[in-house]
């Protein structure tokens, strides 16, 4: 198994581009239930979507944990291992403690290929050894303080039962051991998001309770060339990874798009997004118009940029049945023009995504939940994983299924079969899916009172049997949603056979194209055509 999990570790990132990663942070006060919750979707085109599962243990003093560079598999080194380490599933270990991340890259000069440590570990030793997002912190900032750190630049959410960090990281480049950092925590009340851009600007230098900073952030900039203005001023983004218009319309858009669904009242416009000069920049966090539901947390994780000028479903690309979604590569040419398509959160090359709730009220065991989905957001089931389960659920564990084989058993390749016989009719096969998406959320929803009850009372008499307790309620969610998938796939091919449609009577219709897709046909072909008769009116034909 160890091996097994250092080969996990190796691949589960491994080729994730660019512009790749989405993250949402939910204060207490801006939740309806009072839980803390973060939102990560892992977007990569080589990336097989599986929940990892990590015991406990306890290690004996002197040992040494081997880490490897989560992007390339390459071998970093040995770091001593702790004495003690918890339990992880997925992103959230025993305590509710969860953390995701994006990568913003930032100045490609301050990269140290040396480092012992890069962002992907960084993130699961840290799981592994704190139970608090204060200790996250250090155990991260300490270890590329010890080891150095290899990646680019890293935006990081952090998220315990209480409170919400985003810290923001990158290194010092090659002969500069370590890295610098700023942490700052998310306001009660507020929310808050990165998507592959580096998002801190100025910071308080003297409110230790809410900022922490590494001591060398601001004079490591000056010592670079990168900043020379007052302390006071000084903008961690700015200076470290400085806006292009790639950072504002595949990056920033990614958060404009939460923020103005979250608080409509704010009116937002489009300028920063389409890169007018002397736009507003985004704020850092904002106060959304009512406290949020993980519902609402899952809604926004599913944005197009429906409603907006960005929305991909409207242009020709879309084809006749307004497909959100554009095959890679993300810019292309004509002649010697380069253009883009969009990037928004939803997109087809996601692996995973999860929303977490960490619950101050309800024991560890019952009160994290991970809720986890494979591929495509929108048309995913996030299916409630409890931090206190002993094994992941067979459908998303690891070994299950690969990248390169098609496996019935894995929810990985079970979703990416029905996303991707959809998009060939998405207009119309989505909303079958997102019936039984509903159904499915719908129902784990309201069974989540029900269940927490049931675990914190075990829990009261004997831990064991409520972790047992959970472990069998996860796993038989996940088995119901694989069941329930395959399903929908053989009834989605018999529907929509050979381009038809059937009834529910399974009478089939010649339902055709859209019409507004048969005008675009007539314009674009012109008499071709178009029906005509063989001679002039009156001529009888001749044969």
């Amino acid at each position: 198994m160890k091996k097994r999990i250092i080969l996990f570790c190796m691949a589960w990132l491994a080729s994730v581009s660019a512009w790749a990663c989405t993250n949402l942070m939910v204060t207490k006060g801006a939740s309806m239930d009072g839980s803390t919750m973060i939102t990560y979707s892992a977007d990569s085109h080589t990336l097989y979507g599986e929940l990892i599962f990590q015991p406990r243990g306890v290690h004996a003093q002197g040992s040494l944990v081997e880490v490897y560079d989560w992007d390339s598999g390459k071998y970093l080194g040995k770091i001593r291992q702790a004495d003690r380490t918890y339990q992880v599933v997925g992103n959230i270990n025993e305590f509710q403690l969860a953390i995701g991340e994006t990568t913003f890259g930032g100045r490609e000069e301050l990269q140290d290929p040396k480092g012992g440590v890069d962002y992907g570990s960084l993130m699961f030793l840290a799981l592994q050894r704190a139970k608090t997002s204060r200790e996250a912190i250090k155990v991260m900032t300490d270890l590329v303080a010890e080891y150095g750190y290899c990646s680019s630049g890293e935006s990081f959410s952090i998220a315990d039962p209480q409170e919400v960090w985003i810290m923001e990281m990158i290194g010092k480049g090659p002969g500069s051991k370590g890295a610098v950092w700023v942490a700052q925590r998310v306001p009660d009340g507020a929310i808050c998001g990165h998507a592959n851009q580096a998002r801190i600007g100025r910071f308080p230098l003297s409110d230790k309770l809410n900022c922490l900073y590494s001591p060398d952030v601001i004079a490591f900039a000056r010592q670079k060339g990168y900043y020379a203005g007052k302390d006071a001023d000084f903008s961690f983004c700015d200076a470290y990874a400085p806006l292009t218009f790639d950072a504002v319309r595949f990056c920033e858009a990614r958060v404009w798009a939460m923020f103005r669904r979250a608080a409509p009242s704010m009116n937002w416009n489009e300028d920063f997004v389409q890169g007018v000069a002397g736009a507003e920049r985004l704020p850092l966090w904002i106060k959304p118009d009512k406290k949020l539901t993980v519902q609402d947390a899952m809604a926004l994780m599913r944005d197009h940029f429906e409603g907006t000028s960005l929305d991909m479903s409207q242009d020709v690309g879309a084809g006749p049945y307004g497909l959100p979604y554009r095959w890679r590569p993300l810019t292309w040419k004509v002649d010697s023009t380069t253009y883009f398509n969009e990037r928004a959160i939803s997109t087809q090359q996601t692996g995973f995504s999860f929303v977490t709730q960490s619950r101050s009220w309800l024991p560890d065991p019952v009160g994290g939940v991970l809720w986890f989905g494979v591929d495509d957001t929108y048309s995913t089931v996030y299916v409630p994983i409890y931090c206190g389960i002993q094994q992941a659920p067979y459908p998303f564990a690891v070994g299950t299924g690969s990248f390169t084989e098609f496996s019935w058993d894995s929810a990985f390749w079970v979703f990416n079969w029905v996303a991707n016989f959809c998009y060939s009719r998405y207009s119309e096969m989505i909303q079958d899916v997102l019936v039984v998406q509903r159904e499915l959320e719908g129902s784990f929803i309201a069974d989540q009172p029900e269940i927490d009850a049931a675990a914190a009372a075990l829990y009261k008499t004997s831990p064991q049997s409520a972790r047992d307790y959970l472990t069998k309620y996860s796993a038989a969610q996940a088995e119901r949603t694989v069941t329930r998938w395959r399903r929908l796939g053989q009834d989605l091919l018999v529907k929509y056979l050979d381009g038809n449609t059937k009834d529910e009577m399974k009478k089939v219709h010649h339902t055709g194209y859209p019409a507004s897709w048969y005008r675009r046909i007539a314009d674009d072909t012109g008499d071709r055509l178009r029906m005509r008769k063989l001679q002039e009116e009156g001529e009888t034909a001749t044969h």
